[in-house]
């Protein structure tokens, strides 16, 4: 009987699946935004933990690439979405970035009945229940691991693009507005990944 109820524990563990979602690379000044999805049963939400699984920004970047292998393989089902430096200029960065996520969502293989998204802000073209959490990566594993796999997935972007535009110091500064970086815009001009939207802010252009 004991073997029964902890079978039947067990079952009910596997079936509670809880799906995150964060972007990353929203504040860049060059490339694109990303988000990804992560479905987890509540077994392997503890498992991620227990492998140090947090928030991808307390995080080494060692440490990030060795967690998501581990992520990926724990997750019932993920996905990952972008939305180009074009889309930013052309949307604005709220658009674009709900784009990035929605298109993270396209690529589950189920619709889930429930989001939780990192941050304060309602993703409005999903019609489904959606539960806005601040500061969610620190407090929800399948947000710590989406940011994971966003973060991953972006700086391997990043790390390739770097090499298509070396006078930049992209991998250096990750995309993001350094003082170094904005010196090198001016010196070098803009690029058709840097978005003109945010330049236009810090007066480049």
């Amino acid at each position: 009987m004991q073997e029964k109820k902890e079978e039947d524990l067990q079952q009910a563990l596997n079936k509670v699946l809880e799906v995150g979602i964060d972007e990353v690379g929203r504040g860049s000044i060059f490339g694109p935004v990303f988000a990804a999805a992560v479905v987890l049963t509540d077994k392997n939400k503890l498992i991620l933990k227990q492998f140090g699984v947090t928030d991808s920004k307390k995080l080494t970047p060692k440490k990030r690439k060795l967690l998501l292998p581990k992520i990926l393989l724990l997750s019932s089902d993920y996905g990952i979405g972008q939305s180009s430096a074009r889309e930013i200029d052309k949307l604005g960065i709220r658009v674009a970035t709900e784009l990035s996520m929605i298109r993270a969502l396209k690529k589950l293989k189920e619709k889930p009945s429930e989001l939780i998204i990192d941050g304060p802000l309602l993703l409005r073209p999903w019609d489904g229940i959606q539960k806005n959490i601040i500061s969610g990566d620190s407090k929800f594993i399948s947000i710590a691991s989406a940011s994971i796999v966003a973060k991953v997935s972006r700086d391997n972007l990043i790390e390739r693009l770097a090499k298509k535009y070396p006078g930049y110091l992209i991998f250096k500064n990750k995309g993001y507005g350094t003082r170094e970086h904005l010196s090198l815009i001016k010196r070098n001009g803009i690029t058709k990944l840097h978005r003109k939207s945010f330049l236009k802010k810090s007066n480049l252009i």
